[in-house]
């Protein structure tokens, strides 16, 4: 037995030997970027055995979606020693080289880049933007080595920024300490604006492409103090540096979060309106704070990644639910919204989820795990199937957040359980599972919250909202409550002059009595249809119970329904904060929101 688990413990130590001794190095060039194209050289060195497969990941992390990235390569060859070498593709991401125990691998391949998005690579004649895990490729089995990437810019394009560690003395030249690290760094280049600022002690690089009416000093200042907030909550922050890619374009949005660096899509004039101001810095918010939650502190699923299949995970209601909770919470504590305005947010983030027919059916922890099947693949009637993860989680996130805080009378917020779950998470150096998210939230509140779990977590209960906020001294109404307002249940869009049914809410007037998604509405009581349809006199000044005939064209047909109008089921709240509310109410709501 001891010899042979001393050869075992030869042939492991030879095979990682073996491994470590194989070096990754890539080129990336341009030569027709205004067709969209990059051109990839992949160089991989001390192989020994008879061939070797490369795969491209099939989805992006945070994008929970199979997105078949290799759908865009072109041209894959390879030679080995110098030599053409045999080249076959085995699975639909992977690509096999027939090496003959040669060294040196040599792979070229060109990628088509031209979906415009923060999770996808784009390039024209004006830059480049690379997301990694649709550019790169790796050796099968050693996602754990090491890379080198060498940036060769366009003629005229002078910078490259990215999250990536420069190669000392090496211009635009980057180095990852494995593929997970590689595919989390985009990497844009052109001519982009860049500028930097301070804070927590880390260097953050800002990279603006497409222009915009920004005013740098400005967002120098209130960058940083997003960046300092979250830090505030978490005790540190783990990065040396830290890079924003923002592409702002005449209407954008959108961000995806990395480990450190984000990519932001935003409007280019909007950086001066109140709104659009305030909507960036939001984005600024909830994307850096990923750089601690999900990012770090995980679910137990989401690492090591299986760049080929989904990754699933019922916990995306606290990935990124809570993260645009705290998005909330920290343009808060920025000053960049009063408290009021941040209560009606939340007001109408309730509204929104309690308004949603799906929310019904579908609880946050099955939206989590349901984003690989159709979160991302939404149809006519998602709303009356599902709830978005993100839109639930936040609210999820509130109720939690104040019912820590009136358990402990404010001394404790979901800001404690936040931190407690990262600096265990990097203390075990892996994941957390639901029962142990839970778990640290009963251990902050010494309260039990399998109830509040079997709700809101698992469950589709009502959200008890009314409650909550009346813990923080916040008074809610439902300015609908007691109406009888007439609906008929449907949204409406116009294309080319006409009206067509966009969306049927489950149970309404129009889904008991037939009305379809893409039928043309020509007429309500024999008015013709100008306006969109939720709108018209005809509806408003009708009562609940009229009876209404729509005429439609379906497949070219004319087809009347006689609808039945019922009341409108929707919430709409208005949030107070009370200034009678008692000390313990006072108490409760400063510790929730940390002003």
């Amino acid at each position: 037995m001891k010899k042979t688990l001393t050869g075992l413990v030869v042939l492991l130590s030879l095979g990682m030997t073996a491994k470590s001794q194989v070096k990754v190095a890539f080129e990336v060039s341009f030569i027709e970027p205004q067709a969209h194209y990059v051109e990839m050289e992949m160089n991989i060195s001390g192989l020994t055995k008879d061939f070797v497969d490369v795969k491209m990941p099939t989805w992006a992390p945070g994008s929970y979606l199979i997105r078949e990235f290799e759908k865009s390569v072109e041209d894959f060859t390879a030679t080995a020693n110098g030599k053409a070498a045999k080249v076959e593709k085995v699975k639909k991401n992977a690509w096999r080289v027939y090496s003959a125990k040669a060294k040196n691998v040599k792979i070229k391949y060109r990628v088509y880049a031209f979906e415009v998005s923060v999770r996808t690579s784009f390039i024209d004649d004006r830059h480049a933007f690379l997301s990694s895990t649709g550019i790169f490729m790796y050796p099968d089995g050693m996602l754990n080595l090491p890379s080198t990437v060498k940036v060769i810019p366009f003629k005229g394009w002078t910078k490259v920024s990215t999250g990536l560690e420069p190669v000392a003395g090496q211009a635009f030249t980057y180095k990852a300490a494995d593929f997970d690290i590689l595919f989390d760094s985009p990497i844009e280049v052109g001519n982009q604006d860049v500028f930097d600022f301070e804070a927590s002690g880390v260097k953050h690089t800002v990279a603006m492409f497409g222009g915009g009416n920004y005013d740098k000093e400005r967002l120098k200042v209130d960058m940083a103090k997003v960046v300092e907030l979250g830090t505030a909550i978490y005790g540190e922050n783990p990065n040396k540096h830290y890079t924003f890619i923002v592409h702002n374009f005449v209407k954008g949005g959108g961000g995806l979060e990395h480990l450190n660096s984000t990519v932001l899509g935003a409007s280019r004039d909007a950086y001066n309106t109140t709104d659009g101001y305030l909507g960036f810095m939001n984005l600024v918010a909830h994307e850096y704070y990923h750089l601690w939650n999900v990012k770090r502190m995980r679910p137990i699923a989401l690492g090591p990644f299986d760049y080929d299949n989904e990754n699933y995970t019922t916990n995306l209601w606290v990935s990124e639910g809570f993260t645009s909770y705290y998005e909330n919470k920290l343009v808060l504590r920025a000053g960049f919204v009063d408290q009021k305005a941040f209560v009606d947010g939340l007001a109408t983030a309730v509204a929104t989820v309690s308004n949603t027919p799906g929310a019904k059916v579908q609880s946050a922890a099955e939206s989590s795990y349901d984003a690989w099947i159709k979160g991302y693949r939404p149809n006519e009637n998602s709303s009356n199937t599902g709830v978005s993860y993100y839109s639930k989680g936040e609210v999820v996130g509130l109720l939690m957040d104040i019912e820590i805080a009136n358990a402990t009378k404010g001394k404790k917020s979901l800001d404690d359980v936040m931190k407690a779950m990262y600096l265990q998470g990097k203390k075990l150096n892996r994941g957390y599972t639901d029962a142990e998210f839970k778990a640290m939230v009963e251990k902050i509140s010494g309260k039990n919250f399998t109830d509040f779990w079997a709700k809101y977590v698992t469950g589709t209960h009502p959200l008890e909202y009314d409650k909550y906020f009346g813990y923080a001294g916040i008074r809610v109404k439902n300015e609908n409550e007691g109406k009888q307002v007439p609906y008929i249940g449907v949204a409406s869009k116009k294309t080319e002059g006409k009206i067509y049914i966009s969306a049927v809410s489950r149970n309404s007037a129009a889904w008991v009595d037939g009305l379809n998604v893409n039928d043309e509405v020509i007429s309500v009581n024999g008015i013709p249809v100008e306006a969109a349809l939720e709108r018209m006199p005809v509806i408003a000044g009708s009562n609940v119970g009229d009876v209404v005939t729509v005429k439609v064209k379906r497949d070219g047909e004319l087809r009347d329904f006689n609808v039945t109008l019922k009341a409108n089921p929707n919430i709409k709240l208005i949030a107070e904060i009370d200034p009678n509310a008692t000390a313990t109410e006072v108490a409760v709501r400063k510790g929730w929101m940390g002003v």
